[in-house]
């Protein structure tokens, strides 16, 4: 497994819209293996394929309800609202307010090629929406009501 480099704001890699993954094989498999040390090493919640410069359909969370490795992920629906402080792995130094549904239930594929569906409640679904963004070139600062600027950890 490799660390990757986070591409940042201003790439314009972060503002296109993914394509869909075709092939479940050991190049995705390579890749969302480095994904997950890339998101555990930047202690962030989730990591999508954007910002580490491909723009392929593919994400991973790391959240209290455990790993999740996500291709070609959907939301069926989102229920409720919640308002709290997000920030981003390719937005460093910054972090703002965002409104996001309190409840989603989405569809993806796991690194084999298997469907499943999983339901996301709290910050689970903030990751989730987060991320699923991410694949349509969406950032947290384009819905944020406010930024502003945080230490670095250092």
């Amino acid at each position: 497994m490799s660390r990757l480099f986070v591409v940042q704001t201003g790439d314009p890699v972060l503002r296109q819209k993914c394509t869909e993954v075709k092939s479940f094989n050991e190049k995705l498999w390579k890749l969302l293996d480095d994904m997950k040390e890339t998101v555990r090493a930047e202690n962030g919640a989730g990591l999508a394929a954007p910002q580490i410069g491909l723009s392929e359909r593919v994400v991973v969370i790391d959240v209290e309800e455990g790993f999740f490795e996500m291709v070609n992920p959907v939301i069926l629906f989102s229920k409720g609202e919640q308002t709290g402080p997000e920030g981003c792995l390719s937005v460093k130094g910054k972090q703002g307010t965002v409104t996001r549904p309190d409840k989603v239930k989405a569809e993806y594929r796991d690194r084999y090629g298997k469907k499943h569906k999983l339901t996301a409640v709290g910050f689970f679904a903030r990751a989730v929406c987060h991320e699923l963004d991410h694949l349509d070139g969406v950032l947290y600062t384009d819905k944020a009501t406010e930024l502003y600027d945080v230490e670095a950890d250092d």
